[in-house]
Parts: structure tokens; sequence; C-alpha cells
């Protein structure tokens, strides 16, 4: 991959700010006492997942959900955003970053790329991001763009927010069938974090651009021998 047609770094959260197993640790317990709710919600974004860009992507969902759980569409809304959206947010703080991650971010900031997040989740569920909301250049959630991961529609939206065409955008999340294929098929370049052991014994991507399990190994391949001007 030719880093110098590269002009924006766009990151998903879940999974590649910080590790998923972090998160999964912390809140066992929550999930335990949610269990009936968090199974039928994952058959639910299933779905979404499927379907088309909606433009009231939030009613639909409520609506798939409600059908799961026997109840209205207004008390599954309001379930979703108890549980899921507002019930989650505490966990979050005292998650760390990835090592090395935050670091990468605020060079490619400091050597002029675009910064963006697109997440299948509202990224402001999880408050500052570690400083790096303040860095970015774009920040949206898929549901808002009406589509999840890996429909084009986010992907879109967040080129055009960025005011880049896609092949100038990086695009680095830890889903291959969601993030890097999403990416790839909205005309980006895609880089695939995974898991350290899966790196040391040669796991790599057919269609990701870059596969890597560490970040010092991205601030290498954009910095060690490709100093932004």
């Amino acid at each position: 991959m030719d880093i110098s047609k590269i002009k924006g770094v766009a990151f998903d959260i879940d999974g590649t700010l910080y590790r998923t197993w972090k998160l999964n640790v912390r809140m066992s317990f929550y999930f335990l006492g949610h269990c009936f709710f968090f199974l039928k919600y994952g058959l639910v974004r299933n779905i979404m997942h499927r379907t088309e860009a909606l433009e009231d992507f939030v009613e639909v969902q409520a609506n798939h959900m409600a059908k799961k759980l026997k109840t209205s569409p207004e008390d599954a809304k309001a379930q979703l955003d108890k549980i899921v959206y507002k019930g989650l947010e505490k966990y979050f703080d005292k998650i760390k970053p990835c090592k090395g991650s935050v670091e990468f971010i605020r060079d490619l900031k400091a050597n002029g790329y675009k910064i963006a997040l697109l997440s299948d989740f509202p990224p402001e569920q999880k408050g500052d991001i570690w400083g790096v909301k303040e860095l970015c250049d774009f920040m949206i959630g898929s549901e808002e763009a009406g589509a999840l991961k890996p429909h084009p529609v986010p992907f879109a939206k967040l080129a055009e927010g960025l005011e880049l065409s896609p092949e100038q955008i990086l695009y680095i999340g830890n889903s291959h069938k969601y993030d890097v294929v999403g990416a790839k098929n909205a005309g980006m370049k895609s880089a695939w974090l995974i898991a350290p052991q899966q790196g040391w014994f040669g796991k790599k991507s057919k269609i990701a651009d870059i596969t890597f399990w560490h970040y010092k190994q991205l601030s290498d391949l954009f910095f060690k021998d490709n100093k932004k001007e």
C-alpha cells in the first residue's frame, strides 16, 4: 500500500481502540443480569446488519426488538436506551485503550492526516474516547448513517464528512466481516487489527491492505520512513 496516497485515517472504536475482552470482563455480571435481552438484541443486530439503509433506523430496530421481546415498540426502544446505550456507558470509564493507539492518532494528527471515527454504536457513548474525540475531523455512528457496517452508506458518509475520496482513506477495524469487507467494498484501504497470538502464528487477511496486532506496527509503517511534510 502506498502510504503517500493516504490523506485520512478512520477508526472503528469497539474492539479496535480497546480490546473487546476488557469490556466483556467488566460487564460479565451485567450481561448475566440481562442475558435474555442481550441474546434477543444479538439476533436483532444480525438482522440490522443485513438491512438496507433506513431513515428511521432507531424505530425499525425497536420494532424488531419488540417482536423478540413480545412487547410494544415504545417499551423496546426504552429498554434499548436503558440497557444498551446508557446502561453500558459506565463500563468504558476505566477501560484502557490499546497500547500505542492514542499516541498513533496524535502522531497522525500532528503530521497533517485527517482523523475520523465510524462505529456501529454511538461514539459519544464512550465519553471523550481517551482524548481522541477532540482530535477528530469527523465522527459518526453507523446507526445515525442509517445502516450498520458493512453497508456502504456509513463509509460513504465517512468519506463525505472528511471531504476525501474513498481511496484516500485508510479504515482500521477489528472485524473482518464488517470493517475490512465494508471498507474495501466502499473503495477504501483497510487495516485489520487481530489478536497478538494470531499475529505470532502468521494470520493474515487476503483482502485487507494491512494486518497488524500492535499499533507500533502501524506507526512504523506511517512514520519510520514516510514522514509527512
